[in-house]
C-alpha cells in the first residue's frame, strides 16, 4: 500500500494545499492515490460497489498509526465531509463515515454527522478543477447546533483530497465557529 507517512509530524504536501486558503492547524492524508492502482480501486469498492467495511478497515489502520505517532493533539470531535440525502439514500451510507468513526475511537474523540450538512445534490466533483468546484459549491455546506463546537478542536475527514475544494468549504463553515481548532484528514491524496 502507497502510505504516505504523513502523521500530523511536520509539512507536509496536504498542509501545502490549503495554505493561504483557510486557517488550519495541520493536514495530513494516508495514502497515496494515482489514476491507475490499487487506492484508486479501493476507493473505487468503498464508494460505488457497497464496500463501506474498506473504509473500516483503512480508518482503523491509520487511527492506529496517528496513535502511535502521537503528533496529533487531542481532538474534541471527528466530523466527516458529508453527503447530500438523496445521495445516501441511494448510497446507503457515507463514505468515509466509518473510517471517520474509527479515527474517532482510536482518538478517543467523540464522532459527530450531524452538525454539517450537505445542502444541495451536486454530480460528481471528480473531474472538476478548483474554481469550477468551488463556484459550484459557494453555499453548498450549513451547521446545525454550532454551539456544540465552540471552543473545541475539530478533526475534519474527507475520503480524497483532489483540489482541496470541498474541504476548503467545510472549513470555512467550521471555522466561522468562536474558537474552533481545525485538523483535516483524508483516505487519500491525489499526487
Amino acid at each position: 500500500m502507497p502510505l504516505t507517512d504523513y502523521t500530523f509530524n511536520e509539512e507536509n504536501p496536504v498542509d501545502r494545499i490549503f495554505y493561504g486558503r483557510i486557517n488550519i492547524k495541520k493536514a495530513s492524508s494516508f495514502l497515496h492515490f494515482t489514476d491507475y492502482g490499487i487506492v484508486k480501486n479501493l476507493i473505487h469498492h468503498l464508494k460505488y460497489k457497497n464496500q463501506e467495511h474498506i473504509g473500516e478497515f483503512l480508518g482503523n489502520w491509520y487511527g492506529q498509526i496517528l496513535v502511535e505517532n502521537n503528533h496529533l493533539p487531542k481532538v474534541d470531535f471527528v466530523i466527516p465531509v458529508p453527503i447530500h440525502r438523496i445521495k445516501l439514500r441511494k448510497r446507503g451510507y457515507n463514505q468515509t463515515a466509518l473510517f471517520a468513526k474509527q479515527l474517532a475511537t482510536h482518538l478517543n474523540s467523540q464522532y459527530l454527522d450531524h452538525v454539517l450538512i450537505k445542502t444541495a445534490n451536486t454530480r460528481t466533483q471528480t473531474k472538476k478543477n478548483r474554481l469550477a468546484r468551488w463556484y459550484d459549491n459557494k453555499s453548498l455546506y450549513t451547521l446545525v447546533d454550532a454551539h456544540l463546537l465552540e471552543n473545541k478542536a475539530i478533526l475534519l475527514v474527507d475520503d480524497v483530497i483532489t483540489t482541496g475544494a470541498t474541504m476548503e468549504l467545510c472549513a470555512g463553515e467550521l471555522l466561522k465557529i468562536e474558537g474552533t481548532s481545525l485538523f483535516l484528514a483524508s483516505i487519500a491524496i491525489v499526487d
